[in-house]
C-alpha cells in the first residue's frame, strides 16, 4: 500500500474514497468499498510508516525498497519491481485511494489535540487490511482549509488524482466553512466525468446507528458488546511493552505495561477479558503469536488500591511466561468484567486478580470453541 502526505508523488489515476474514518467502522467499510479494486487485493505495493515511528535502517534492504521524498512527514516506499503492474483491462491501472486528513480539521480549528479511535498508524493498517491501495494524508492546514468545493474538487481530485470515481458517506462536508455536501460535490464532479458514489446512512441489522462518536461514548461507559458491534471488530489498543514498577510481579500476577499513542481513545477504566497478539524483537529472542492469540486479563486505570496517579494500561497474558519488553502488544478487548475499584488490602486485590483471570479464562475459552 503507497501512502503519501505529499499530492505531487500521489499515483494516478484513480478512484477515491473521502473521509476521516477514524475507527473505520462499519459504515466507513461501506464509504470505502465502493473504490476498491477487488481483482487486486494481493497487491505487492508495500505499507510504510510514519518516519517518526520507522526509519530505512529497520526494514530489509534486501527488498528492492527505494525511497522517495525523505523531507515529508510521512516518507513513500514501494517495491520497484511491483509499482504498476496490476493493469486493467484498458492497460492503465487505476488505484484505489482513499484520501483522509492529517491531522483531524476538528483538531486543527479547535486547537486541541483530538483522542481518536485509530490513530495514524492503526488506521493505516486497517486500510491495508481491506484491500486499499494507495492512501493520500492531506495535511489540513488553512490552505486547504480555505478551498472553496469547487477548487477543491478541481486541484485535488482532478488535477492531482485523477479520479475517475469518487465515493462519500451521505454526510460528507467539504471546502470552506463546511459550505459542500454530498450533492454540491456530486454536481461539480459531474462536470469533470468524475461519478461520485453517494452512501446512505448504514445501521446495525437492530437499526442501531453507526457512528465515531456513538462508538467513544459507548466505551466511555464501559458498553463493550455496543462499541465492537458498531465497530464491526473488537475494539483494540496497539502498543510497546516499557518498563513499569512490576508491581504485578510482587502479586504473582506479571504485567506488560502498554504505551500507547497519546491520541488513543483509552476505554472506561477498568478490568476486560483480552485476546493479545504479539510481534517484534527484543535482543534476546523473537516472538510471534501467528494466527492464534493469547488470552489474557486487562487493567485500565489509575490503580486506586496501590495509589496510582496516572492512567496505565497493563496486560496479564493467562500461561505465559518470558520477556515482553520491547515488543509490540495488538490487545483485542472481548468483554468489560468490571469497573476499577479500591480495595483494602492487597491480599484482597490478588484474590481478586485471581477470580478475574478465572471469569477471562472461562469467557475466552467459550467463545473460542
Amino acid at each position: 500500500m503507497w501512502i503519501t502526505s505529499s499530492l505531487a508523488t500521489a499515483l494516478t489515476p484513480t478512484t477515491v474514497a473521502l473521509g476521516n474514518f477514524d475507527g473505520l467502522h462499519r459504515g466507513h467499510r461501506q464509504v470505502v468499498e465502493p473504490i476498491l479494486n477487488l481483482n487486486n487485493r494481493s497487491t505487492n505495493l508495500l505499507s510504510v510508516c510514519p518516519s517518526e515511528l520507522a526509519t530505512a535502517t529497520e526494514l530489509d534492504e534486501g527488498k528492492n525498497l527505494q525511497l522517495f521524498h525523505q523531507d515529508l512527514k510521512v516518507s513513500s516506499w514501494h517495491y520497484k519491481s511491483e509499482l504498476g503492474s496490476n493493469d486493467d483491462k484498458q492497460g492503465q491501472k487505476i488505484y484505489s485511494t482513499v484520501v483522509t486528513f492529517n491531522p483531524h480539521p476538528q483538531e486543527f480549528f479547535s486547537g486541541k489535540p483530538k483522542k481518536l479511535l485509530a490513530p495514524i498508524t492503526e488506521k493505516l493498517d486497517l486500510f491495508k487490511q481491506i484491500g486499499v491501495e494507495q492512501v493520500v494524508l492531506l495535511p489540513f492546514n488553512q490552505e486547504l482549509a480555505n478551498l472553496t468545493p469547487i477548487q477543491f474538487v478541481e486541484e485535488i481530485l482532478v488535477k492531482y488524482l485523477q479520479a475517475y470515481r469518487v465515493s462519500v458517506g451521505w454526510d460528507f462536508r467539504f471546502g470552506r466553512k463546511r459550505a459542500g455536501d454530498a450533492k454540491d460535490l456530486q454536481a461539480i464532479a459531474t462536470n469533470y466525468n468524475i461519478g461520485v458514489t453517494i452512501v446512505p446512512l448504514y445501521t446495525c441489522e437492530n437499526g442501531e446507528r453507526i457512528s465515531s462518536s456513538i462508538i467513544r461514548q459507548a466505551l466511555e461507559e464501559g458498553d463493550l458488546k455496543k462499541s465492537n458491534r458498531l465497530l464491526g471488530r473488537p475494539y483494540s489498543l496497539v502498543g510497546q511493552v516499557v518498563q513499569g514498577q512490576q508491581l504485578g510481579r510482587t502479586l504473582g500476577f506479571p504485567t506488560a505495561n502498554l504505551q500507547l499513542p497519546p491520541q488513543k481513545i483509552l476505554p472506561c477504566f477498568g478490568v476486560y477479558a483480552v485476546e493479545v497478539y504479539i510481534s517484534g524483537q527484543n535482543q534476546t529472542q523473537e516472538i510471534f503469536s501467528g494466527d492464534r492469540p493469547y488470552l489474557g486479563v486487562m487493567n485500565v486505570g489509575c490503580r486506586p488500591t496501590l495509589n496510582g496517579l496516572h492512567p496505565t494500561v497493563e496486560v496479564h497474558l493467562l500461561d505465559w511466561s518470558g520477556d515482553l519488553y520491547g515488543q509490540t502488544l495488538t490487545v483485542n478487548l472481548i468483554e468489560f468484567l468490571r469497573p476499577e475499584q479500591k480495595f483494602a488490602s492487597l491480599d484482597i486485590l490478588k484474590a481478586q486478580i485471581n477470580e478475574d483471570c478465572s471469569i477471562a479464562r472461562n469467557i475466552l475459552t467459550n467463545q473460542t470453541t
